[in-house]
């Protein structure tokens, strides 16, 4: 059995789910997602609007290893649409600095040129300094991957922390030459 899969997920006053065939349709203060669901592996029950609980039409190996994955995007879709994901990013360096131009992120990381990224849709990403990136939106996935793009560009040296990290992330320092 799926220690995940079996609790079920409460949803929130302000977000509405319904099943419509074999799409979940979520909607909530921050906008829609849907979700589509295989019917003939699983059968959803939503409770008065307050719960929605997943089970498996028959216990298997294959069933067991998706039901607490299934349980786990239900819940983050639900998550998204009341509250949404975000991400903070520090860029620490001389000279490391960040700006939204239009729907494009431009960074200077101590290249010779800079770096235009372009932002996907369905994330949102307000620079709060020249030194400070918050990226949210809706979908957890997305948010995770958007950062993960922006990280790559200039990943944190371990002798005197310079590149992206995020807010709270432990970088492993190493210490310099010695004579």
């Amino acid at each position: 059995m799926s220690k995940i899969g079996k609790i079920s997920i409460s949803i929130p006053e302000k977000v509405k789910v319904s099943l419509e065939g074999a799409i979940l349709k979520m909607e909530g203060p921050l906008g829609k997602n849907n979700i589509s669901m295989n019917t003939e592996i699983f059968s959803l029950d939503i409770k008065d609007g307050k719960e929605v609980s997943i089970k498996p039409k028959v216990i298997n190996q294959e069933t067991k290893r998706i039901w607490g994955l299934n349980r786990s995007l239900i819940n983050n879709a639900i998550k998204g649409v009341n509250e949404g994901y975000t991400r903070i990013l520090e860029l620490s360096g001389v000279g490391f600095r960040a700006a939204l131009k239009g729907n494009q992120l431009n960074l200077q990381l101590g290249f010779s040129h800079d770096i235009n990224y372009i932002i996907p849709e369905g994330v949102k990403i307000i620079v709060e300094k020249q030194t400070i990136i918050k990226i949210s939106g809706q979908d957890k996935q997305l948010v995770g991957a958007v950062t993960a793009k922006i990280k790559s560009f200039k990943k944190t040296e371990p002798y005197k922390g310079k590149g992206i990290k995020e807010q709270g992330q432990y970088i492993l320092r190493k210490e310099g030459k010695k004579k």
